[in-house]
């Protein structure tokens, strides 16, 4: 669990930095034209990591919880296909940008490697939440999940406005 812990930390420290860089930086996503449903995505993309990242450095999902935790991954998958889709409809991505995704999906698919055996065995525990500590990993992670919360409020806010626009 531990390289899966570590592979999450790398994930969300590209993760932040994509937000802050290319979304809000270069891009200023939630003031451009046309991004309502990309900033509606990222919205529901950032809860889901903010219960991901929050909960994994410090818990195990359980039981029936374990197969929870699949159905908010393929969530936050899907929602990832549906964003870049939409990226591609209504803006052109700077190259910078193109290659942190491609970089986050290799690590993505990392993380999900070493995790998805760990869920499995999860899966036969009774149900309920596990004690498991990672350590600096995962209050990094807590603070992260803290950030990642706070900017799909930022964008729903946003995306909410757009749409009044």
């Amino acid at each position: 669990m531990n390289t899966a812990i570590w592979l999450l930390f790398v994930q969300a420290l590209l993760g932040a930095f994509d937000t802050l860089y290319y979304h809000e930086y270069r891009l200023r996503l939630p003031h451009g034209h046309g991004t309502g449903i990309e900033l509606r995505l990222h919205a529901a993309r950032d809860f889901a990591y903010a219960v991901i990242i929050g909960s994994l450095g410090f818990l195990t999902w359980n039981g029936a919880f374990a197969w929870v935790l699949c159905a908010l991954l393929l969530a936050e998958i899907g929602i990832t296909l549906w964003d870049f889709i939409e990226e591609d409809r209504i803006r052109r991505l700077p190259g910078g940008e193109r290659a942190m995704h491609a970089v986050m999906g290799i690590v993505y698919g990392a993380f999900l490697a070493y995790l998805v055996p760990e869920i499995l065995r999860w899966s036969t525990e009774p149900t309920g939440f596990g004690r498991s500590y990672h350590g600096f990993p995962a209050w990094v992670l807590a603070g992260l999940a803290v950030g990642v919360f706070v900017s799909g409020v930022r964008d729903a806010l946003a995306s909410v406005r757009r749409a009044r626009q």
